[in-house]
């Protein structure tokens, strides 16, 4: 952790998300420019050692680790909690009210970097390109058939940004469109060229269904996936407690489901602990680190958003992307 000087400039920006910085541009630099120093800490927001740089920051841009009362409690001098993505599901708002913080997120600035790999996942489980790579490198030339994403019907689960851009990039395969989000309005749907429909409805009428709705409720459980179409692929670039792991797992044994792609899992940053990690589903089932928004383009978006709203709230300024 890089430590700042007390007292020095107009005060400290502590940073803790990882990738802020490590685009392009030099977002670092607009913030010492300001007369702001910029302390770096630990990425899973450990208080024992957020402690003394919190005391000292005036603001605070955040990773995806908690933001707890007790962390804004330490934060004294904290005028703004900067969160670099768009979910402000880990910081506690209500605190941060209380203590006349501001909040910010970066709305937006990974859309289009997430809805890429949303589709790079499900083109990747539909056609089987990761089990090819281990056939051929293993001297295995043996061809599975699977079908054209335009001759299939998608469903969309959760139709705000990033769903949207999704559904513009399966347009131009011709892919059937289906959407489920009760909080957009239809008109929207209607545009996009897609039908709304129910979550249950999906089960029976999807080939492949792809999850961007927020966390916090499990969508995909073992009931759903009991009346899921047979051998569909579910893609879940979101939140990880939106899938019923275990549920999708065993549906992958039985053919209920044809393939399972994420960029998340509950057991994320603890090792292997999840059941779709099993060695008898690796044929079927793809995951990567969390790494839907680490484009270029999507880092220095959040970095440039980020900063632009620290420097307002810090100037007196309404911030452009204010939570609370």
């Amino acid at each position: 952790m890089t430590r700042a000087q007390p007292g020095s400039g107009r005060g400290t920006v502590l940073v803790t998300s990882r990738s802020f910085g490590s685009g392009d541009q030099d977002v670092q630099a607009e913030l010492e420019k300001a007369g702001l120093c910029v302390a770096r800490g630990p990425v899973d927001h450990d208080l024992t050692a957020l402690e003394e740089p919190l005391e000292s920051a005036v603001a605070w841009i955040a990773g995806t680790g908690p933001v707890t009362a007790d962390h804004l409690a330490a934060g004294r001098r904290l005028r703004v909690v900067a969160r670099y993505g768009v979910g402000v599901d880990a910081v506690d708002l209500d605190a941060a009210r209380s203590r006349h913080i501001v909040v910010t997120n970066t709305p937006g600035a990974n859309s289009s970097s997430v809805a890429d790999h949303a589709l790079a996942l499900l083109l990747a489980v539909l056609r089987g390109v990761p089990a090819g790579d281990r056939q051929v490198r293993a001297g295995d030339w043996a061809v599975r058939r699977s079908h054209e994403l335009g001759r299939l019907t998608v469903g969309i689960v959760g139709f705000g940004r990033i769903g949207q851009e999704v559904g513009r990039r399966l347009t131009g395969f011709g892919t059937r469109l289906l959407v489920h989000d009760p909080y957009i309005d239809r008109t929207i749907i209607e545009r996009a060229g897609a039908a709304e429909l129910g979550l249950a409805e999906m089960a029976e009428r999807c080939d492949l269904l792809t999850l961007h709705a927020p966390g916090g409720t499990t969508l995909v459980d073992r009931p759903w996936l009991e009346s899921a179409r047979r051998g569909m692929i579910v893609v879940n670039t979101a939140r990880a407690d939106l899938v019923d792991e275990s549920a999708a797992a065993d549906a992958l044994r039985t053919g209920i489901l044809g393939g399972y792609a994420g960029d998340t899992l509950r057991s994320e940053g603890g090792g292997a602990g999840s059941p779709l990690l099993a060695p008898d589903l690796a044929d079927r089932v793809v995951i990567t680190p969390h790494l839907g928004g680490q484009t270029v383009e999507a880092v220095d978006r959040m970095g440039s958003m980020a900063v632009a709203d620290v420097l307002a709230v810090l100037a007196g300024r309404e911030p452009a992307h204010h939570v609370v």
